[in-house]
């Protein structure tokens, strides 16, 4: 009986680490936005280059991921 929960529980974990790592995953195909939701300025091509899928500059981004981080907390 022990066994069985102990095995369940791992196949859990298996499955919540597997979702997790595909979140993560960049997409290489997404389109970049040209200008940044936040602020309007254009996004460099660089970054839409580096980063697909971007939808804010540097900048913002790092703000929403610092409010993000923030609100974890």
């Amino acid at each position: 009986m022990t066994s069985e929960i102990i095995d369940r529980a791992s196949e859990r974990e298996e499955q919540f680490r597997e979702q997790a790592i595909a979140a993560h995953r960049i997409n290489r195909n997404a389109v970049s936005a040209t200008h940044c939701v936040d602020c309007g300025d254009a996004i460099p091509e660089l970054r839409r280059v580096n980063v697909p899928g971007c939808k804010r500059c540097a900048s913002c981004q790092q703000d929403e991921e610092l409010r993000m981080k923030n609100r974890r907390m």
